[in-house]
């Protein structure tokens, strides 16, 4: 059963694979979709159909265990802010086996979540 961590909360969710219910964002079981129907907060702007880059993340381990990039998330990641080598678009990263991914700071919605912001005073916590 793959796993799906999420840093740097440090969240894991393991499925069975096919037996995932789609959420309708992005392909199914991707990591936005696993995040979805586990409540894990990934922004998705576009609602998960690769016309934005707001699901950007950075896979940190398990690189293999993604499916192959497509020409159109290549195009759309070119105009992510802060790309590697190791970026991939949560929407359209289908989980095969155990992955671990960085959601980076710039890219967590500290209002949307209600939390504070580990940026310090920029981001101010939600009251």
């Amino acid at each position: 059963m793959p796993k799906v961590t999420f840093l740097p909360a440090n969240e894991t969710f393991e499925f069975e694979s096919g037996k995932l219910p789609y959420s309708d964002h992005g392909q199914p079981e991707s990591l936005l979709d696993v995040a979805m129907h586990y409540g894990f907060h990934l922004e998705h702007a576009c609602g998960g159909s690769c016309a934005c880059t707001t699901c950007h993340v950075w896979v940190k381990q398990g690189e293999r265990n993604l499916s192959e990039m497509s020409e159109e998330e290549q195009d759309r990641l070119d105009t992510a802010a802060d790309v590697n080598l190791h970026s991939r678009l949560g929407c359209q990263a289908v989980v095969k086996g155990d992955v671990v991914v960085e959601v980076p700071a710039w890219n967590r919605n500290y209002v949307s979540e209600g939390g504070g912001s580990i940026l310090g005073d920029a981001i101010p916590a939600k009251k």
